[in-house]
């Protein structure tokens, strides 16, 4: 599998589009540790890593094309924003996991993690995004 390099976005960003594929999970971690590390956030890069897993997880499991995009921003100083863009216009859900179930549990992970996390519907299908805050004054 070839993979794109990553290209920074408009403000200080890095994007990757992805095949819909489980192997595109640690495909993306490295993607959010790496922009993390050029930034000086080490400190978010384990957080980081689990919010992407399960997003990417999410579009992989969901999604209607063959291809993700996952976008890695910073909105400010102290925030990261990792979304994942899919074609599916059908919105993620929360649901409650038993303790049996093998899965369910990732977007109560990501709610969890991130400071706030959300989606945005586009005309095409949708964003799932969550943020993390780091210490302040970089």
């Amino acid at each position: 599998m070839t993979m794109a390099a990553s290209r920074p976005t408009g403000h200080p960003g890095y994007s990757e589009t992805l095949p819909r594929r489980p192997e595109s999970v640690a495909v993306a971690r490295r993607l959010v540790r790496n922009a993390l590390t050029v930034w000086g956030m080490e400190e978010l890069a384990d957080d980081g890593a689990v919010v992407v897993s399960e997003l990417v997880t999410n579009a992989v499991q969901h999604a209607r094309s063959e291809v993700i995009r996952l976008v890695v921003s910073r909105p400010g100083p102290a925030t990261v924003r990792i979304g994942v863009v899919d074609r599916s216009k059908a919105p993620p859900r929360c649901r409650a996991s038993g303790d049996e179930d093998a899965g369910g549990r990732g977007l109560v992970l990501v709610a969890g993690l991130a400071s706030a996390w959300g989606t945005d519907p586009l005309p095409w299908g949708k964003r799932v995004w969550g943020e993390l805050r780091g210490r302040e004054g970089r």
